[in-house]
């Protein structure tokens, strides 16, 4: 493989690899023939439609925040539910990640808050630490220069501290499922007041364990004016909850939750049993074209032990896993996003949880366990509309 000729630097040791990082103890049963994939060369590259934001009659105030975010037209999935939601209809989404989810559940809710009679209290649920705060910023963002009120409540964070935010009477609470169900356990945290739920990435809640909280918070909220379900997959053993959950739902379709991205270029390289697995990533890494990549693990202990090789080698490097605090995790994911770091390392717990554009490149140092955590692992990348590519090292 090429790399230039690129000299590796006198920090990192070239044998770096060769006493390798002990693979993740469970084996993928996955076939890695179906990870590849050449992405499909369209003229729609492009999730933007021709519908202007400023033709639509909002709130002058909530369009003088969408313009200021530099946001001139809708996304798809933004322009089919904008008019159900805000006729109150309750919606099962499904898109995939990138399309302008979080703006198509949050604008109909803030123009009905300032438009409308009735009082809305909106309870907005998210599978991640990292997916609750970017929807918190994202919020603020469309709020900003209103009176109203919003928090987010996650793990990882000093729950003293949420339970002082909860005295404020809060219009928005943005929130994990463990965190907010915890809070209500201890009494300080009274469901029953919002009116409207958004269950963002519900495929993933359920993926990650979350049902029987979901279930819990949901009825401990009891009636609701409107549910909102958002979701990049769909599952024909989830029928029978999102029919409890939802009244008279529309559905609406943008793709097919299905399959991954058609942008993706999806590649596998296999290594040799005698070749060293983490200097195929070093080579990769040492191209150009590998601007901002995103390298998943299996485990917290070998994404910690690539990120240091990888900057030992002067290749800059962060790493976000469970053994990482919320301060710790968030700065790694800022550095990342910022363009500070080429390199991001992360076990699952980022799978659904980074919300970066110009993401060039998704590596998967293992086979991942199922074609689910596949599909939300490459879909990091390729957003937008923008070509992306995944590499899978198999060995």
């Amino acid at each position: 493989m090429n790399t230039n000729n690129k000299r590796r630097p006198r920090g990192g040791n070239r044998n770096a690899g060769r006493n390798r990082p002990a693979s993740a103890k469970k084996q993928s049963k996955l076939n890695p023939d179906l990870l590849v994939k050449n992405a499909v060369h369209s003229e729609k590259t492009s999730i933007v439609t021709s519908s202007k934001y400023e033709d639509l009659g909002l709130h002058p105030d909530l369009l003088r925040n969408i313009l200021s975010k530099g946001y001139e037209f809708q996304t798809e999935i933004q322009e089919q539910t904008l008019h159900p939601l805000l006729d109150g209809r309750d919606i099962m989404g499904i898109a995939k990640t990138g399309t302008g989810k979080t703006g198509a559940f949050l604008i109909p809710i803030i123009e009905q808050l300032l438009t409308g009679n009735r009082k809305l209290k909106t309870i907005v649920l998210v599978p991640t630490r990292e997916l609750a705060l970017q929807v918190k910023e994202e919020l603020e963002s469309l709020v900003r220069g209103m009176s109203y009120t919003s928090a987010c409540f996650i793990g990882g964070t000093n729950i003293n501290n949420d339970i002082r935010r909860l005295s404020r009477n809060l219009d928005f609470l943005v929130g994990t499922p463990g965190r907010v169900l915890d809070l209500h356990q201890r009494g300080v945290l009274k469901l029953n007041v919002y009116n409207v739920m958004i269950l963002d990435e519900f495929d993933r809640m359920l993926d990650m364990g979350f049902i029987n909280d979901v279930k819990k918070i949901t009825a401990s909220i009891g009636n609701r004016d409107q549910t909102m379900l958002f979701s990049a997959t769909k599952d024909d053993s989830q029928k029978q909850f999102i029919h409890q959950l939802l009244r008279n739902p529309i559905t609406v379709k943008v793709s097919s939750g299905e399959a991954s991205s058609d942008h993706i270029d999806q590649e596998v390289i296999n290594i040799k049993k005698e070749d060293d697995k983490f200097e195929v990533l070093l080579e990769l890494l040492y191209q150009k074209e590998f601007s901002k990549v995103l390298v998943f693990t299996e485990t917290k202990r070998l994404a910690s032990r690539i990120a240091i090789k990888l900057n030992k080698c002067d290749i800059s490097t962060e790493q976000i896993h469970g053994n990482k605090s919320q301060n710790q995790r968030q700065n790694a994911l800022n550095r990342f996003k910022e363009g500070k770091v080429r390199v991001l390392v992360a076990t699952d717990v980022a799978a659904r949880g980074i919300d970066i554009d110009d993401i060039t490149h998704v590596i998967n140092y293992h086979v991942p366990m199922t074609m689910d955590s596949y599909i939300h692992r490459i879909g990091r990348t390729g957003r937008a509309g923008r070509k992306g590519k995944a590499i899978t090292l198999v060995q």
